[in-house]
């Protein structure tokens, strides 16, 4: 497929289930297959709206997520359901996305998952979504880097197709574990990702704060997909007060922000898309300008960095029961060095890799030793070394490796 812009996305899927009927007592997928005239309604009155493309409902649909609910052994059957029933909805007069949402696992410290967990379950999912023939695939909802990244790597493991990622954060653009959206769009660009840009969270107004600072990095599209303004208790009910009219009013200020990919999230309806085809038609299409062209793209996993070209890093970590301590004294450096010589020490670069606070050069001559520490880092890494360029530039592609 290929894309054009301004794309218009579809609405919000919760909520709107919600009016017709769940209660929230059951697993939304299972819900949804049991009442799919829900379904088709909600995504028929989006493409009727102006939708261009729509998220399949499988936002749970991963073996996680269905697993908590009871459901075992059914990832593929469930995934190519909800697949059918938006196929349905959209006919010809839309793409369909396979939705991929977080797992709620968190890597060690703050959990007991490894990345590796995290990319399996992931892949089993985009494969059943690949299986299944989605037009292209939108990771969403992301609260970490570490289920982003393992969900990117996933989905460009099964599929050729067009990839967006989009995450929510707070009003200081920072996610549930603290990253700030930029290095999540360093990283994820880095990566391979063919949009990025944030969903949920807040209004169209809050959110144009972040995107404004997201322009100034971007080399890939922009996507947009706010609530419709933050929620209110009224009755003992859930009320979004952000009306279409409203809603859209943000558009002209968006598109000078980079945005070309404009949709909704919680508390949006049909009419909320309409206002937006109807904004986006009249829109001229500012793509992103990135600062910083002449520098290095780093990150860490909490912070985006730009290096002069010409900086050197200093001396040079070795991966011993030292690590911890040494990464301490290096935190006044321009960036950080570390050799790795052996699979043995892995684990202790896995263990302290959250340490690292200042871009992150990796020292190493063996291509697979190299790709194993790629994955286990939650940033955006240099490398220096005698690694062949042949074997290098998979790595970048796949890991945004910078040489």
């Amino acid at each position: 497929m290929e894309l054009s812009f301004p794309l218009i996305l579809d609405g919000a899927t919760g909520t709107q289930l919600q009016k017709r009927g769940y209660t929230g007592d059951e697993c939304p997928e299972s819900w949804t297959l049991n009442n799919p005239q829900a379904i088709l309604d909600i995504q028929r009155s989006y493409v009727e709206a102006g939708s261009r493309v729509i998220y399949a409902p499988t936002f749970g649909a991963n073996r996680v997520k269905l697993e908590r609910h009871g459901i075992f052994g059914k990832v593929e059957e469930y995934n190519h359901a909800l697949v059918a029933l938006s196929r349905e909805a959209a006919g010809d007069r839309a793409w369909v996305a396979g939705d991929i949402a977080p797992t709620g696992l968190m890597l060690y410290p703050l959990g007991t998952a490894s990345f590796e967990e995290l990319v399996e379950i992931y892949t089993q999912q985009a494969a059943a979504l690949e299986n299944a023939g989605v037009d292209l695939f939108v990771i969403e909802t992301m609260m970490t880097v570490a289920e982003a990244r393992a969900a990117l790597l996933a989905v460009k493991s099964v599929s050729k197709k067009p990839v967006f990622v989009s995450f929510t954060c707070d009003g200081k653009g920072r996610t549930l574990t603290g990253s700030d959206v930029t290095a999540a769009l360093q990283i994820m660009q880095g990566m391979g990702a063919d949009a990025f840009g944030l969903n949920c969270s807040v209004g169209p107004e809050d959110m144009l704060v972040q995107l404004r600072r997201l322009r100034e990095i971007a080399r890939i599209p922009l996507l947009a997909k706010p609530n419709a303004g933050i929620p209110e208790i009224m009755d003992g009910e859930t009320v979004y007060n952000c009306p279409p009219e409203e809603f859209s009013a943000c558009l002209p200020e968006m598109a000078k922000a980079g945005v070309c990919i404009y949709g909704g999230c919680c508390g949006t309806e049909a009419g909320h898309v309409a206002a937006l085809a109807k904004g986006c038609a009249a829109l001229e299409m500012l793509p992103p300008a990135p600062e910083h062209m002449d520098k290095l793209p780093c990150a860490t996993e909490k912070e985006v960095f730009f290096l002069d070209p010409a900086a050197q890093h200093g001396r040079v970590l070795g991966c011993g029961p030292e690590l911890e301590e040494e990464l301490m004294e290096e935190q006044e450096e321009e960036m950080v060095a570390i050799a790795l010589r052996a699979e043995e020490e892995l684990s202790a670069f896995a263990d302290c890799q959250f340490m690292i606070s200042k871009p992150l050069c990796i020292c190493c001559d063996d291509a697979g030793l190299l790709e194993q520490a790629l994955r286990l880092y939650q940033g955006r890494a240099m490398y220096e070394g005698d690694i062949r360029e042949e074997e290098l530039l998979p790595l970048c592609d796949r890991y945004g490796l910078i040489i």
